[in-house]
């Protein structure tokens, strides 16, 4: 009887498997269920709660990433800004990652989370195509597997990082320059958080309300279901607004929503996107430089 329902549930997924999108980074539990053993393999975990590696518990192998003091540059306001390379090449190491190494990462955040450290691993270099993120994350996973809360401790890796590409990413002046000042028409600036954050109403990570003068809103998260991506057709019309041939500068609160929409945004054929090192936790925190509240990019003396 429980092989049975194990095939029913089996089927329901394969079914519904179509309606998400496909990347050759995104892998589904089967996949990691036939490659989990394989040499070089190391799998991350990114909890939003990283206690519950402990409590909950995680597939077994799993290597714990603290989604702040991890991923993030522990000496600067805000926290979030990308850490050096060096920082982030001795955390990899850490968890035991080689330049060979299989890395396969899930969470339990539609993949927010786990898109910090695919843009962390591209941000320096890292051979991409050894990169895996495992769609539904702990939900798909435990409907089949048991989880372990033993912690795993590896041995040391050897991967060395390059330089940061310094292509994929902004600072504040280069918003402030190429969207609020000048208004280029060739830059698109996204707000990656969720509406209420991005009209004011509900204020988080800042002192200031609102959004940077000049950004459109699309919710990365709106892109998920049910822990999985939803499929490319229904990405692409929530991002129809945005032509392919712009740049795009994508900032959110904390460095993982807007991670999410760059993950996305590549997946759908975007090639030139950056993100804002420090996103609205730096802006919204500065009280000098301006914003807007509301649902629309300019108004007031910026709508002018």
């Amino acid at each position: 009887m429980k092989f049975i329902s194990r095939i029913f549930v089996l089927l329901m997924m394969l079914g519904a498997s179509s309606l998400y999108a496909s990347s050759d980074f995104l892998v589904e539990s089967s996949w990691l269920e036939d490659h989990i053993e394989d040499e070089n393999m190391v799998v991350l975990e990114v909890r939003y709660h990283p206690h519950r590696y402990y409590t909950v518990g995680h597939i077994e192998g799993a290597v714990q990433v603290q989604r702040f003091k991890d991923l993030g540059d522990n000496d600067a306001l805000p926290l979030m800004r990308f850490p050096s390379r060096e920082v982030f090449q001795a955390t990899l190491r850490e968890w035991g990652i080689n330049d060979d190494s299989t890395v396969v990462m899930y969470d339990d955040s539609s993949t927010a989370l786990t898109t910090r450290v695919y843009y962390l691993l591209e941000l320096y270099g890292f051979n991409m195509s050894q990169v895996k993120i495992l769609n539904g994350g702990t939900v798909e996973w435990s409907a089949f597997n048991d989880l372990s809360t033993e912690a795993v401790t590896p041995k040391p890796g050897n991967v060395t990082l390059k330089p940061a590409n310094e292509s994929m990413f902004v600072e504040w002046d280069d918003v402030y320059d190429d969207v609020v000042s000048r208004r280029d028409a060739n830059v698109v600036l996204l707000d990656a958080r969720p509406k209420k954050m991005y009209t004011g109403e509900e204020i988080k990570h800042s002192i200031m309300a609102g959004h940077i003068p000049g950004a459109i809103n699309i919710v990365s998260l709106d892109g998920t279901s049910s822990q999985k991506w939803r499929s490319d057709e229904e990405l692409a019309a929530m991002y129809s607004a945005i032509p392919k041939d712009k740049t795009i500068y994508a900032y959110c609160h904390d460095g993982f929503r807007m991670s999410l929409a760059y993950a996305q945004l590549k997946r759908l054929g975007y090639n030139n996107v950056k993100l804002y090192n420090g996103g609205w936790s730096h802006w919204g925190n500065r009280l000098t430089l301006p914003v807007v509240e509301g649902d629309k990019p300019y108004s007031g003396d910026y709508d002018l």
